[in-house]
């Protein structure tokens, strides 16, 4: 009933699209509940868009987007109607789609109708176009409805307009908020689409304020804040838990590594991103108030060159939370990594690690065991792949899986008391044993003893006692809590030695930082113990630090500058931190004195609480007796109950339990026992290299008892088992380096170490050569391998924090630190690290204690407010002065905009202030710095930025006149040579040509004159001649004669019959002959070389005739037009599918510059084929070659080529080209081409092939040119695929320059090798320039890239955006020179690159 109730009041989110009504929105998110009627979701609309109330507005549904509207009524309740949509609608809410589910907002007119007012489809393109705009910054940004994204704008400031500006905006799912530099994140408990690289890409190097509040805003500006200032930067993460730290940690990682990788990626970036996942699965569980806390407080430090690239990372933990291990409170799980496990093992892990269900583990079956929305399959895959980013190689993850397995079975190991003696115990289920000794490689008889008794030494002798009940569990449990705390231990330093560059080692360069501080958030739950008094106390801390900056430090340095400022009164939590870590009466202190007396209790720790603190007005005690005490923290009072404070304070493990594990078989659980990783590594390395010189041995004895046995060499070393073996070479290095970390006991024997080694030397060699005939000296290793140098690095690094060693630690005399003195000694490292970095503060706020989606708690909202000091830090940003500048720094940044000569004075930057446009309060000039607020920094940035462009422009035109200038001069100078030195032979010229002139017009009134007197005669001559002889032609001067027989020669192409050799088959076409149409058809006059009959009228067809020269349909000339078959190949329009036959510019268009079939044949080739052998040489199946065509000449878009084999496609191909009409090359030129082939120099052979291709048409020079680029690609491949270009062009040759049918065969015969080797020229020449051009972009991007650098260095001083700006034009403008004949702007790119 409750959960009934509880679903019955939530709130959603409904999005209103008001179309034409609010210009600039596209849609109006509001919150509802299923009671929420369509009358008052519209009252609220018009009251966040500011509608016109006295128009009449309706709710209307629209599904399957474009479809019909539904009208709702007043009474109708939208979320009702929005829950019955599909599941698909409700998660993914597209722009544009084929299936949609909106609410539209529409205006009725006065008659009843519905104003629509377009399609909606069109203003939703139209307004996110504008939106793109707005966001690249073309546009001005839109103005606030009556929100502000900046609370120190806020017109009016009291608690009240804070809380309404944060709910305003959250409501409209804008969670994000400035107070100046701060950013407020109000966590919705939701996914919100405003994390994809479009954001990234939008938020790179803005400044702050610019654009929308947005997470990656901060990891932009503190990267280039790194960048510019050369100083180190850290992002400072606080707030509640459950506020959505974590998650907000995580983007900042993302953005940091992707603003990295726009330069040159170093392969860092993947391991801090894999890293993430990888502590979240080890260090995070399901608490009360998150479903992903995080259980331990992590600093990512971000070390990056000066160029911006990644260098290395660095990750450091605090305080791991090992109590969550063996108990939950109510609705609470345990750490994340065992559900994993458990739910995404396979059955070969679920055997070999004896996993079981999570209900039947003691650690996992205390409360719930799922969260809603997880995906725990899903997750361990995740959890694969980020391991083996890190670096954890398969067999280390099967190691670390075995050991979670263990402890979960440790913690079902349950005891009871003996029946027959009252102080022993025993263990209920004995079968648990031989599974945890197994996962552990331990003897089970040591884990039997450790677990039941202790071991106690005094003078002179041992004692055994056993353990009692209470004391056996938490032996057990503190077991398993160690090698759970050792273990992520381990993780991070294996992840820590990932990240580390290995040049840090030697090198001491500079190096820039940016820190993210995530650390667990403040918590008060039902019962809170020693886990969540050290976390609050760190929070404590954190606001002492954020106090510290934003409140006294910033008044103090005014007071100091002498600027007139009046302080802010804010809440000082000092007095709260000295309760707790203020020696000698520091609670810190007092609890481990405690823990140092052997009789102490609770109550005594208590006592001494009260005795020491009992005035403090930062401590209470509750009136009735109950073991617990009250700590007034910045955020609210919180309850601590002092039972087991003592215990977790000093959760040591005993020695018995760490020589059992030390006793493991298991390198890696002796590992993770080992207090100094370097010594650890040491002796691994020694126990190898013996492992190696035993395993020597005895292969070398098995290898001469076999040869002396058996004679075949095949025989040798066949039963030898798998060991690992080093080369001789590798043995002596190792020997050599154990010089420097062995024992003086074991260095004596270094001699006899490299002796043995040497004797051992040809059984190896022996052993190498016969297994292996391939064998290389250098083996590929894995990466991130352990040294020493890098282990001593590392464990410098991370000295003050040894929680988990410490408990391990051993030692008789020195006790170790406690837990406590360790997280104060690792809170005092932080906070030093931070006060070398210059801070961004990200405050972190829960916006419902219920953890639903946008779901704004008011009062839980306002507490957060309240205790983070949040209106006195908006009341400090506005009115203090957050940009400071030294007054040599500030003359440095600004001295465009100042006077020339102006000194670095307070009286010189006065004097020029005063004189430039700003607002008098908007700055002040102290005694040794300028203070400035946001709005006047702007101010001067934007001037500064007019000046620089307009003396940019200025020196542009400057430079531009000046290049005129000497081009004028050059020009003058080369017109008065010209002009001196060929006067004379233009004087020559143009009398030589005088002459010409008049010779050519007196021959011509010479033969007008002629033609005069002919004309005469051969009237003279019809009147004297009879009729009969009319036919006869009078005589012609020889000169008529020779033009009558020339002209008679170029009008008739057509070789003499005589000459002409007959095809058997071909039809012939007579050139310059009427041409007639007729349902299709093309007729032409035709000579036929075999006795054909008419396909009309079936009577013989005599040697010329009529035929169509698209199918071939014979006829007489009378029969042409009677016909009533129309033509099989002629294109129509209503059946344009057609494909085959068809002329290329019938299947072209504007946009579609090459035939679709083309396209798809060649780009499927190239995918799938083109490393294939013999892809054009060999052919496929005649059945599906046929198929396919047919298929392709019926629908090309429907064809799916992946059913048809490869060989098949490329015959296809090829078949097109034959059945061309007019092939590629052309019948016009083919005689242009078989000329240009037979020039004898090779260079003006490819000129004039060059020189006839430019004659080809646009459809068909398109279509040449993509086929040659894909050739040129096959080429390319020739050592796989067999086809070289001459094997290419002897397959394509008779495809794309066939002859004409009108040339003599025997010719046609002659000619095959002049038509493959052109082809082959133009493959040949295609592919020089394809790697030329290749090697020219090379060149360019390297110039480029070195042209970015050298315009980076000037932007840090000058910001020249309009250079940086033209010289990507005319780099990109050298890139893109093409050669005439490919000029077309509709073509292929990749082509265009290569005909270039």
């Amino acid at each position: 009933i409750i959960a009934h109730e509880r679903f019955e009041n939530s709130e959603f989110t409904v999005r209103i699209y008001p179309g034409a009504l609010a210009e600039g929105t596209i849609y109006c998110p509001i919150s509802a509940r299923k009671t929420t009627t369509a009358a008052e979701a519209i009252e609220r609309v018009i009251e966040r868009l500011h509608l016109d109330r006295t128009r009449c507005y309706v709710l209307a549904e629209v599904k399957e987007f474009g479809g019909e509207e539904w009208i709702l009524n007043p009474c109708d309740c939208p979320v009702q109607r929005m829950m019955l949509w599909p599941r698909v609608a409700l998660e993914h809410r597209a722009l544009s789609g084929a299936e949609d589910y909106r609410f539209l907002l529409r205006q009725k007119n006065l008659d009843g109708s519905i104003h629509y007012g377009g399609s909606l489809q069109m203003w939703l393109q139209v307004t996110e176009e504008r939106r793109r705009m707005q966001e690249r910054g073309l546009l001005p940004q839109p103005d606030s409805q009556g929100d502000h994204a900046d609370l120190c704008h806020l017109p009016e400031l009291n608690e009240r307009s804070l809380l309404d500006n944060l709910r305003s905006r959250f409501r409209q799912e804008k969670i994000y908020t400035y107070v100046g530099s701060i950013l407020i994140v109000i966590n919705p408990f939701k996914f919100l689409p405003i994390y994809n690289p479009k954001y990234v890409k939008m938020y790179d190097n803005h400044t702050l304020g610019d654009l929308e509040p947005h997470i990656y805003a901060v990891a932009d500006v503190a990267y280039h804040a790194m960048l510019q200032r050369e100083s180190n930067q850290c992002i400072v993460i606080s707030g509640e838990s459950g506020s959505g730290k974590t998650q907000s940690t995580n983007f900042l990682i993302h953005h940091l590594t992707a603003l990295s990788q726009k330069g040159f990626a170093s392969g860092v970036e993947q391991i801090i991103l894999g890293a993430g996942p990888v502590l979240e699965a080890f260090g995070n569980a399901k608490t009360a108030h998150n479903n992903n806390s995080s259980r331990f407080g992590k600093f990512i430090q971000v070390n990056y060159q000066e160029s911006g690239t990644v260098r290395g990372a660095y990750v450091e933990k605090y305080l791991l939370e090992k109590s969550r291990l063996v108990y939950q409170e109510h609705n609470e799980r345990n750490y994340h990594v065992f559900y994993y496990l458990l739910a995404g093992a396979s059955e070969e892990e679920r055997k070999a690690f004896h996993l079981k269900k999570p209900e039947e583990y003691h650690y996992l079956s205390q409360d719930c065991f799922t969260v809603e929305g997880e995906d725990l399959k899903h997750d361990f895959e995740r959890l694969q792949l980020a391991m083996e980013m890190v670096g954890f190689l398969p067999a280390t993850r099967r190691q670390i899986f075995s050991l979670l397995s263990a402890i979960l079975h440790l913690g079902n190991i349950r005891y009871k008391r003996k029946t027959y003696r009252d102080d022993s115990i025993d263990i209920c289920n004995p079968e648990e044993l031989p599974v945890v000794s197994e996962l552990l490689e331990v003897k089970e008889e040591m884990l039997f003893e450790a677990l039941t008794t202790r071991k106690t030494v005094t003078v002179g002798e041992k004692l055994i006692v056993p353990y009692k009940l209470s004391e056996a569990n938490t032996v057990r449990d503190s077991m398993a809590k160690s090698l759970y705390s050792a273990l992520f231990d381990w993780i991070v330093f294996r992840i820590n030695h990932a990240l580390l560059n290995l040049k840090d080692l030697v090198e001491t360069t500079k190096i820039l930082s940016i820190g993210v501080l995530d650390i667990f958030g403040f918590e008060d739950y039902e019962n809170n113990s020693f886990e969540q008094f050290c976390i609050n106390f760190a929070n404590e801390r954190l606001q002492h630090y954020f106090n510290q900056h934003i409140f006294k430090l910033e008044q103090e340095e005014y007071r100091s500058e002498g600027i007139s400022w009046h302080n802010i009164e804010y809440i000082d939590n000092t007095g709260c931190i000295n309760l707790i870590s203020k020696k000698p009466t520091a609670m810190f202190h007092l609890l481990d004195e405690e823990c140092n007396f052997p009789q102490a209790t609770n109550q005594t720790l208590l006592d001494k609480f009260k005795r020491q603190h009992e005035g403090n007005s930062y401590i209470e005690f509750p009136a009735v007796m109950e073991p617990a005490f009250i700590i007034r923290h910045y955020a609210g009072k919180v309850k601590y109950g002092v039972k087991d404070f003592r215990e977790k304070n000093t959760d040591h493990m005993r020695p018995d339990i760490v020589a059992l594990l030390k006793s493991s078989k298991s390198a890696f659980i002796c590992g993770l026992m080992g207090i100094d990783p370097s010594a650890t590594f040491r002796w691994a390395v020694l126990r190898s290299y013996f492992r190696a010189l035993v395993a020597f041995r005895e292969a070398g004895k098995r290898h001469t008892q076999k040869k002396t046995e058996t004679a075949g060499p095949s025989a040798d070393l066949c039963g030898t088992p798998h060991l690992i073996f080093l080369t001789l070479q590798t043995a002596q290095t190792v020997v050599c380096c154990l010089h420097n970390f062995l024992p003086t006991c074991l260095k004596k024997k270094k001699k006899d170490l490299v002796a043995q080694t040497s004797r051992l030397t040809p059984v190896f060699l022996c052993f190498v050569n016969r297994r292996n005939k391939n064998y290389k000296s250098k083996p590929v290793l894995p990466k991130h391998l352990l040294n020493v140098k890098s282990l001593k690095y590392l464990s410098n690094l991370t000295l003050h924090d040894r929680i988990t060693k410490s408990l391990l630690h051993l030692h008789k005399k020195k006790k170790p630190p406690s837990i406590s003195a360790q997280f104060q000694a690792s809170l005092n490292k932080l906070m030093e690290t931070l006060g070398q970095s210059e801070p961004y503060f990200v405050k972190c706020i829960r916006s419902n204690a219920e953890k639903l989606p946008l779901r704004f708690n008011d009062n839980l909202v306002l507490r957060q407010l309240r205790y983070t000091g949040m209106l006195e830090t908006v009341r400090i940003r506005q009115s203090g002065y957050n940009i400071k500048y030294s007054f040599k720094d500030f003359v440095h940044h600004f001295c465009v905009l100042l006077p020339e000569g102006t000194s670095a004075t307070r009286e010189g930057i006065q004097q020029c202030l005063d004189q430039l446009d700003l607002e008098p309060d908007g700055y002040q000039v102290g005694k040794t710095m300028v203070f400035l607020r946001e709005a006047e920094r702007q101010r001067l940035q934007a001037l500064l930025h007019t000046e620089v462009l307009r003396r940019i422009i200025t020196l542009q035109r400057r430079f531009r006149a000046q290049l005129e200038r000497k081009q004028f001069v050059r020009m003058r100078e080369a017109s008065v040579c010209i002009q001196v030195q060929a006067w004379r032979m233009w004087l020559y010229r143009r009398c030589t040509a005088a002459l010409v002139i008049q010779t050519a017009w007196r021959c011509h009134q010479a033969r007008e004159a002629y033609l005069r007197l002919y004309a005469a005669y051969r009237c003279l001559a019809l009147s004297s001649f009879p009729t009969g002889q009319e036919n006869m032609s009078p005589p012609c001067s020889p000169d008529l004669m020779l033009d009558r027989s020339l002209r008679d020669l170029k009008e008739n192409k057509e070789p003499s019959p005589k000459v002409k050799r007959r095809r058997s088959v071909k039809i012939t076409s007579v050139a310059l002959e009427p041409v007639e149409e007729h349902n299709g058809h093309i007729f032409k006059s035709t000579q036929y070389s075999i006795p054909t009959y008419c396909e009309f009228c079936s009577s013989l067809i005599w040697m010329m005739d009529r035929a169509c020269v698209l199918c071939r349909y014979a006829c007489h000339r009378k029969c042409c037009q009677k016909t009533t078959t129309k033509c099989s190949k002629k294109f129509d329009p209503e059946l344009s599918s057609r494909q085959f036959g068809v002329e290329v510019s019938r299947l072209t268009n504007d946009e579609r510059t090459v035939p679709l079939v083309v396209e798809k044949l060649i780009n499927y080739i190239e995918m799938h084929g083109l490393y294939t052998e013999g892809i054009y040489r060999k052919s496929g199946s005649t059945n599906k070659i046929k198929e396919l065509k047919q298929g392709l000449d019926t629908d090309v878009d429907s064809m799916n080529l992946d059913d048809y084999n490869i060989h098949v496609i490329a015959s296809v191909f090829k078949q097109w080209l034959r059945d061309l009409p007019n092939p590629l090359m052309t019948f016009e030129l083919y005689e242009e081409f078989i000329r240009a082939m037979g020039l004898q120099d090779k260079k003006e052979m490819i000129r004039g092939v060059y020189s006839v291709i430019d004659q080809l048409s646009r459809t068909h020079l398109n279509t040449l040119e993509r086929l040659i680029f894909h050739l040129v690609r096959i080429a390319l491949q020739e050592e796989t695929n067999r086809m070289s270009a001459n094997a290419l062009a002897i397959v394509f040759a008779p495809c794309i320059l066939r002859c004409p049918d009108t040339i003599d065969p025997l010719q046609s015969v002659q000619d095959i090798g002049k038509t493959t080797a052109c082809v082959e020229v133009i493959i040949c020449e295609q592919m020089n320039k394809y790697r030329v051009r290749l090697k020219d972009i090379s060149s360019l991007e390297f110039a480029e890239n070195k042209a970015k650098c050298r315009l980076t260095l000037i932007r840090r001083s000058m910001k020249p955006v309009l250079i940086a700006v033209r010289f990507m034009s005319i780099a990109r403008t050298m890139v893109c020179i093409r050669t005439p004949w490919i000029a077309s702007s509709n073509r292929h790119p990749v082509v265009m690159l290569l005909w270039c």
